[in-house]
């Protein structure tokens, strides 16, 4: 009996990284052909939804590995072209964005294609939550809502390019100012918080916006979101919490912070003119509030560096 020769699809964003990626597209087929995948590639265009599109074909054409090559907004398509298919193939991520959140989160070398494609030499995978939103879009990092939680999708693509992540740090610097705290509902597992809120994220993973201890005890594969609430958008207070989070996730312990674990919730505004957040989801932006949020229990199948995650961000592994 002839085994069958698996089969790969290359999903890769053209201009993300500064190109990094057509540099080494040769070699990072070589990988993928010396683990034993028939691969081929498609690089996506400027048409809206042409990374999610490419990858809902290939999961119905039945390939049993699909990789993005991107930035967090280019697998953020591509998850959501299989998602919501009932046979989902193995996913796997090749970084080349700006802050490539997913990455760190899954210890996939950033800024080298090559090393990042041989993760899937380790054979180690995980079985990892994703979240979904509005009862139709997915997101695998983080949903996100706040004036700060904006300036992902207000810097524009060729400033993303030129500056890398120099560009959010100067955005982040002229938003803060201008924060506000809106009065908001939120209900969750735990029951409802209302009151002000200045930012609200709903993490899947440790990684927000290049830093890893904004939600220190999130695991991967849980089922659970970590809901983070900030109630306060005074400077002096904003920037001591800044200061706590890069000191070892301290923040969580903070008066001005909400900090617990839901499967679900719903965010909503008081107020009879009250002005919606804007909702981020990934990095991109996904709709405004009211908005519904739930997780999708090891859903997607997708290689990582287990080695070198830490064992606290797991409850399981492929190779238990």
């Amino acid at each position: 009996m002839v085994e069958r020769i698996k089969k790969a699809r290359l999903i890769y964003n053209p201009t993300s990284g500064q190109e990094i990626i057509k540099k080494n597209i040769a070699e990072v087929l070589d990988v993928l052909e010396d683990v034993g995948y028939e691969t081929s590639a498609y690089q996506t265009t400027p048409e809206p939804f042409s990374a999610q599109n490419e990858a809902e074909r290939a999961a119905k054409a039945g390939f049993d590995l699909i990789i993005a090559a991107g930035g967090d907004g280019t697998i953020n398509e591509v998850v959501n072209g299989v998602a919501g298919l009932e046979n989902r193939p193995q996913m796997a991520f090749i970084p080349t964005g700006t802050t490539n959140d997913y990455a760190r989160a899954l210890k996939i070398p950033m800024g080298d294609p090559v090393a990042a494609a041989r993760i899937i030499e380790k054979n180690q995978t995980i079985q990892m939550d994703i979240g979904r939103a509005y009862g139709s879009k997915y997101f695998i990092n983080i949903a996100a809502a706040g004036t700060m939680t904006e300036l992902t999708f207000s810097v524009p693509s060729s400033v993303k390019s030129r500056l890398g992540y120099f560009a959010y740090v100067a955005e982040a610097a002229k938003m803060l100012p201008r924060n506000k705290a809106r009065k908001v509902r939120i209900e969750h597992d735990n029951g409802v918080f209302e009151g002000p809120a200045s930012m609200i994220f709903v993490a899947l993973t440790n990684s927000i916006a290049g830093f890893e201890s904004v939600a220190p005890d999130a695991k991967l594969d849980d089922g659970n979101f970590t809901l983070i609430i900030v109630k306060t958008a005074k400077l002096f207070n904003m920037l001591s919490l800044m200061i706590q989070a890069i000191n070892g996730g301290k923040h969580v312990h903070d008066e001005n912070v909400e900090y617990l674990k839901t499967k679900k919730l719903t965010i909503e505004m008081l107020g009879k003119n009250a002005q919606p957040f804007r909702i981020n989801l990934d990095g991109e932006y996904g709709g405004d509030t009211p908005v519904e949020l739930e997780v999708f229990h090891n859903h997607l199948e997708f290689f990582a560096n287990i080695d070198e995650i830490n064992n606290d961000a797991l409850v399981h592994t492929s190779e238990e």
